[in-house]
């Protein structure tokens, strides 16, 4: 009785829990990217994403207007006082407690007057108001507070705008952006074209060794990448294409090609055969047969690679490093660049945050575009 046609199959809760699961593994982590992209650096340090919509409290250190300054200090009763707010404007932000020295930043509370050294008094209070005061003038930068204050959700443009206007080169990935462009278009649509070709020939053209040509593809399948990079570069390096996005291409469509080609003749040859042969007895060409009938049909195939293809070059670092001079900056792309702030800014975790969320926000735009495709392409050839 269980295999009485309509009947649901008794682990079909099994297989939803697991859809649901593997959805909430990719979900969760993007959507927290997503949030940190958006919070202050003290926010990220202080607590997880998943607290980004209540009040945290964090351990801040802040500090006095500097009395140098035109205007900050000012000279009454015989006292030099310096006045502000620790957090530049009174805001929601509240100090329950704080101190001068990082080994006591819990020594006063708020409201609080501290004294330090020559006289000098610090008055704090619970919204970041100070007074310090001083019976000689005060100098230099000024005083360090350490507060222990709890804060309102935040949320920034700030963290985009470094990463993607900023006009320091370490940070801005603006370039590396269009960089990326540069090398995943040509390095999408140059295998596509060519394993069309080559696709159609194996799979409705008779030609002496196709069998074998076949097998060869199938074979190339499983050559590691890895294995071919020296000798393909210095192949290029020979020819005098050397390193640039002419030989980034190339590289990209030599390690695409064997999906390609497998993919779309698997998808070609399933393709009703009396469409071709009625074709050729109208006289039409192969190339014509090809142009005008097979394109348009295999147009989910096509698609379904070019998304493989574009995700693959997207997030490439490998074959970029191998085959790309980015020591200028010139031709940096998108996972190096995110590879440069981990090693020059690795504490700064809302600018790496931001970055990396900027590098697969096309790729998830590309998928869900074209994600109807990719079902019907993968499943070409399996059913007749």
């Amino acid at each position: 009785m269980d295999n009485i046609a309509g009947k649901k199959s008794s682990l079909n809760w099994a297989v939803q829990i697991s859809v649901v699961l593997l959805v909430a593994l990719w979900l969760f982590p993007t959507f927290g990217l997503l949030v940190s992209s958006f919070r202050t650096a003290d926010q990220i340090s202080s607590s997880g994403w998943w607290d980004s919509l209540f009040p945290t409290q964090q351990n801040l250190t802040l500090r006095a207007a500097d009395p140098d300054d035109e205007g900050n200090q000012v000279l009454k009763d015989g006292l030099y006082i310096v006045e502000g707010n620790l957090f530049g404007e009174a805001g929601d932000a509240e100090i329950s407690v704080w101190g001068t020295s990082s080994r006591a930043i819990d020594a006063n509370v708020a409201g609080d007057t501290a004294e330090m050294k020559d006289g000098e008094t610090m008055t704090v209070l619970s919204d970041g108001t100070y007074r310090w005061t001083s019976p000689e003038e005060l100098s230099g930068r000024g005083q360090r507070v350490f507060v222990t204050a709890t804060t309102p959700p935040e949320f920034t443009f700030a963290n985009y705008d470094n990463v993607l206007f900023s006009g320091n080169s370490t940070d801005s990935m603006a370039k590396a952006f269009f960089n990326t462009l540069t090398v995943t278009i040509p390095a999408t649509i140059i295998p596509i074209v060519i394993a069309a070709f080559a696709a159609y020939a194996l799979a409705w053209m008779d030609f002496p060794g196709r069998a074998i040509l076949i097998a060869i593809v199938v074979g190339l399948l499983v050559v590691p990448l890895q294995l071919a990079l020296i000798p393909l570069l210095r192949l290029h390096l020979g020819i005098g294409i050397g390193k640039g996005y002419l030989g980034v291409w190339l590289a990209h469509t030599g390690f695409g090609l064997p999906l390609a080609i497998y993919l779309l003749r698997n998808y070609m040859v399933g393709l009703p055969k009396d469409i071709i042969e009625n074709a050729r007895v109208d006289g039409a060409t192969d190339f014509q047969i090809f142009t005008k009938i097979i394109l348009p049909l295999s147009f989910p195939a096509l698609a379904s690679f070019a998304i493989f293809q574009f995700l693959w070059t997207w997030n490439d670092l490998l074959v970029a490093k191998v085959f790309l001079i980015d020591a200028t900056g010139e031709t940096t792309v998108m996972t190096n660049q995110i590879v440069e702030l981990l090693g020059t800014r690795g504490g700064n975790w809302e600018i790496l945050a931001t970055a990396a969320f900027v590098s697969i926000a096309v790729p998830l735009i590309v998928f869900f575009a074209m994600q109807k495709y990719l079902v019907r392409g993968l499943l070409a050839g399996s059913v007749k």
